[in-house]
C-alpha cells in the first residue's frame, strides 16, 4: 500500500488566500520529508471551499518544491476544460517534475461550478467522455485532428511538450456510480474511488473493477486502484474518537453539502441526467453521526485499528491510500504536521 495525502485549500474564515497556499505549501513539503509516495490537489471554482482554481500551475510549484513525491491532481474536472490545454498543460508538469505526475480526472458534480462557467451539467458525461478521447490522442500520436460534438483542433496538431512518463503519465477516474466503475473498468482505467461512501461500497467498487477489467481483456495486475478516505490515528481508540467529536463540532457541513454543491438542474431542481446517483446525497446537510464515521466511513482509530482499516482496503486490491488528514478542519498548522508525523511513525511502517 502506497500512502498520499491529499489538499482541498479550503480557505476557512480569517485567512487570506496567501495563507492557505503556504499552509499547504508546508504540508507538501513535510509529506516527501516523510516518505509519503504523492499528493493530490483538489479543483473548484468560484468559492472558498477550495481556492485552487488551476491545478497545474500549483503542480508547477510542487515540482520546483520536492524531487521525489508524485504530484497529482484529485480531480480535473474535464468538462469545464478545453481537453487541448489540459493535454499540454499536464504534459508540461509531466516534464518539469521528471515524470512524476499522475492525472487524476473527472466529470465534476457541483451545479454551482457549471453554471459560473454557462455548462449544462447534464451535458457532463458527455463532455468528459470526448475531452478524454481528446487527450489521449494528444497523447497517444504524433499527430492529432478532432472534430467532436463539443471540442474540435480545427487541423492537425501535435502536442508540444510532450510528456515524460511512456505511454503517457498514469490516469485515475473518480468514481462514484456504480456505472463509472463499470464504464472505466472496461476501458481499463484505474479509479480514485468514492471518498464518501462507506468501506463496504468502496470495496466492492474496487472487486467490481477488476472483474469487469479482466472480462475487457485487461491486465489487472497492473493496475493501482485509489481509494481516498478521511484519516486520523491517535495515541489510543478513545483519544481518537474524542478527537473526531472536537472535529466535528469545529466545522459546519452545511457549507459543503448544500444545493450549490448537489448536482442539481436548476430547471427542475432535481438531480441533472446522469446524476440520479447523487439525488439528496448533497441535500440533507451532509449529516452522518459520529457512529457512522466512526465504523463505516473513516480510517480512524488507535495504530493497531487503523492498520487493521488499511489491510481491508488493501486485500480489497487498491494500491494507494489517499489521506484527507482534515481539509475541512480548521486545524493549526503545528497540530496538522503531528497528526501527519504521527501517522507516518505508527502506521506506514507496517506497509513497508
Amino acid at each position: 500500500m502506497k500512502f498520499s495525502t491529499f489538499h482541498l485549500f479550503h480557505r476557512f474564515d480569517g485567512q487570506s488566500f496567501k495563507d492557505v497556499y503556504d499552509y499547504h505549501l508546508e504540508l507538501v513539503e513535510l509529506a516527501e520529508e516523510l516518505g509519503f509516495s504523492g499528493v493530490r490537489l483538489a479543483e473548484h471554482h468560484f468559492r472558498d471551499y477550495g481556492v485552487v482554481p488551476n491545478l497545474f500551475t500549483m503542480l508547477a510549484n510542487l515540482a520546483a518544491r520536492t524531487e521525489r513525491l508524485r504530484l497529482g491532481t484529485g480531480i480535473v474536472v474535464l468538462p469545464l476544460h478545453n481537453p487541448i490545454h489540459v493535454a499540454e498543460e499536464a504534459a508540461m508538469v509531466d516534464m518539469l517534475s521528471g515524470g512524476r505526475l499522475d492525472l487524476g480526472i473527472g466529470r465534476g458534480y457541483q451545479s454551482f461550478e457549471f453554471e459560473g462557467f454557462g455548462i449544462d451539467l447534464a451535458e457532463a458525461r458527455d463532455r468528459f467522455n470526448e475531452a478524454l478521447e481528446v487527450v489521449l490522442g494528444l497523447w497517444g500520436s504524433p499527430s492529432f485532428r478532432h472534430e467532436g460534438k463539443f471540442y474540435r483542433t480545427g487541423t492537425e496538431v501535435e502536442l508540444v511538450p510532450r510528456p515524460v512518463q511512456h505511454p503517457f503519465p498514469p490516469i485515475h477516474v473518480a468514481a462514484v456510480s456504480p456505472e463509472t466503475v463499470t464504464m472505466y473498468a472496461e476501458r481499463g482505467l484505474p479509479i480514485l474511488a468514492d471518498p464518501a461512501a462507506p468501506f463496504r461500497k468502496v470495496v466492492r467498487a474496487a472487486e467490481t473493477w477488476r472483474e469487469t477489467a479482466a472480462e475487457a481483456g485487461h491486465d489487472v495486475t497492473a493496475a493501482e486502484l485509489v481509494v481516498a478516505r478521511s484519516v486520523y490515528v491517535a495515541a489510543t481508540a478513545e483519544r481518537a474518537r474524542e478527537d473526531q467529536a472536537r472535529f466535528e463540532a469545529m466545522f459546519d457541513r452545511s457549507r459543503i453539502f448544500n444545493e450549490r454543491s448537489a448536482p442539481i438542474d436548476p430547471r427542475t431542481g432535481r438531480a441533472a441526467q446522469g446524476f440520479e446517483y447523487y439525488q439528496d446525497r448533497y441535500l440533507k446537510g451532509g449529516s452522518v453521526s459520529n457512529d457512522f464515521r466512526w465504523e463505516q466511513l473513516e480510517v480512524i482509530g488507535d495504530p493497531e485499528r487503523v492498520v487493521g482499516q488499511i489491510r481491508l482496503l488493501e486485500a480489497a486490491g487498491f494500491a494507494d491510500l489517499l489521506c484527507d488528514f482534515g481539509s475541512t478542519r480548521p486545524m493549526p498548522l503545528e497540530e496538522m504536521k503531528k497528526v501527519m508525523r504521527f501517522f507516518a511513525a505508527e502506521v506506514m511502517p507496517a506497509f513497508e
